[in-house]
């Protein structure tokens, strides 16, 4: 399918640019949107680092809001109700994403009062259903994300999900049409990720893992997904297994009694935890690895995901030592580039990857495959494209 290079989209976020880790999926997606000829903004917050005007190959609107614990928000929706519709009017959008805060919908509201022949087809963005959240914080959200659907199923124009199982679910659970949604997972530029474009050797070397099989856990540090876990599985590794070594890259709110509650093993050098890096540098420390792990969970927070660690690990060439979850069966299914812990529980994970330091001399041959299922579906000029049909059966 062609595409038209008059199209012009308005991303909406709450997501502060200049702090989060998981804007990844977001800047990636609208970098290969602006490559297949969309004329690409993004409205989003910032805490501290202002954006450049023209970021990433995308042009940047960013709100300045200190990052406060509800405040921010309600000064964020607040601002949305009235520079929305003026940013419709002013950029003149084909279509206006937004993804699934209740307080971007109180400035979609506002913006409905365009009349038809300038209002832009309008598109709610659902990456993730409440995640995280417990006692009365965790009901608000789920209250906040159903008002959310609902909203959108009667006033918007279309939604998107991350994975064709949170299509199915809220299509069930709201009775919307399955024609209305569409799907845009999360994805890997696999240039970028490519097992050839970086060596291992100097970093292995200044890391002093020369001799050891590295497990590498690389993302968000928070206490369900399944991180503390496999911390715990390296307790369970003696004998030959002795040398095998956890790097964890990134940060988090676990951080703290993650390092307290693995004294030992960071001691012994077992564990090893080291800050989150630039995006293209992620791929350094993937090629230092042996094996990658995502250990989340099986609980309704995970089940509908996509993990980006996954397919970076994937595309890398690497094989990952997962939960037996739907999330992660449906990236890889019976692929030998997965070996699946059968649950996320410590003994579970140190059984996969004792599997995998097994069978070491057989992890590249493996790795091809998970390399392929990222050429043929989850690049991200692939995803672009599923997106641009999309949008362009909404018009």
């Amino acid at each position: 399918m062609g595409y038209d290079r008059r199209k012009k989209l308005l991303w909406v976020t709450f997501l502060y640019v200049d702090m989060e880790l998981h804007k990844t999926s977001r800047i990636e997606i609208l970098r290969h949107l602006a490559n297949r000829g969309y004329d690409v903004t993004m409205l989003a917050a910032y805490s501290t680092n202002r954006p450049s005007y023209d970021e990433h190959g995308i042009r940047i609107i960013s709100i300045p809001v200190r990052k406060v614990p509800l405040i921010s928000y309600l000064v964020l929706a607040t601002s949305l109700v009235f520079l929305l519709p003026i940013l419709i009017l002013k950029i003149r959008p084909n279509f206006v994403i937004a993804e699934s805060e209740l307080g971007t919908f109180l400035g979609l509201i506002s913006a409905r009062a365009i009349s038809k022949p300038l209002r832009p087809t309008i598109v709610m963005d659902v990456r993730s259903t409440p995640v995280e959240a417990r006692g009365l914080q965790g009901q608000l959200e789920n209250l906040s994300f159903r008002i959310a659907i609902v909203i959108a199923k009667g006033l918007l124009d279309g939604i998107t999900t991350i994975t064709t199982m949170m299509k199915r679910d809220i299509c069930a659970n709201f009775h919307i049409n399955p024609k209305s949604v569409g799907i845009w997972t999360s994805g890997v530029s696999t240039k970028i990720f490519a097992p050839d474009t970086v060596t291992a050797k100097e970093l292995r070397a200044e890391m002093k893992l020369e001799g050891k099989f590295v497990v590498l856990y690389h993302g968000v540090l928070t206490a369900n997904r399944g991180v503390g876990e496999a911390m715990d599985s390296i307790r369970l590794l003696e004998g030959k297994y002795h040398d095998i070594v956890l790097l964890v890259l990134g940060k988090g709110p676990a951080l703290s009694s993650l390092r307290t509650t693995h004294r030992k093993e960071i001691a012994e050098g077992r564990v090893i935890f080291h800050g989150p890096v630039k995006y293209q540098d992620v791929r350094r420390y993937i090629s230092a690895c042996d094996i990658g792990i995502v250990p989340l969970p099986d609980i309704p927070d995970w089940r509908s995901q996509c993990p980006l660690n996954l397919l970076e690990c994937l595309a890398m060439g690497k094989v990952v030592v997962a939960t037996d979850i739907p999330a992660n069966r449906e990236v890889a299914s019976e692929s030998k580039a997965v070996v699946y812990a059968a649950s996320s529980n410590p003994k579970d994970i140190a059984k996969a990857i004792m599997y995998a330091f097994d069978n070491r001399s057989r992890l590249d041959e493996w790795g091809i495959d998970g390399r392929a299922i990222m050429e043929k579906k989850y690049d991200w000029t692939i995803i672009a494209r599923d997106l641009d049909r999309y949008l362009s059966s909404r018009c």
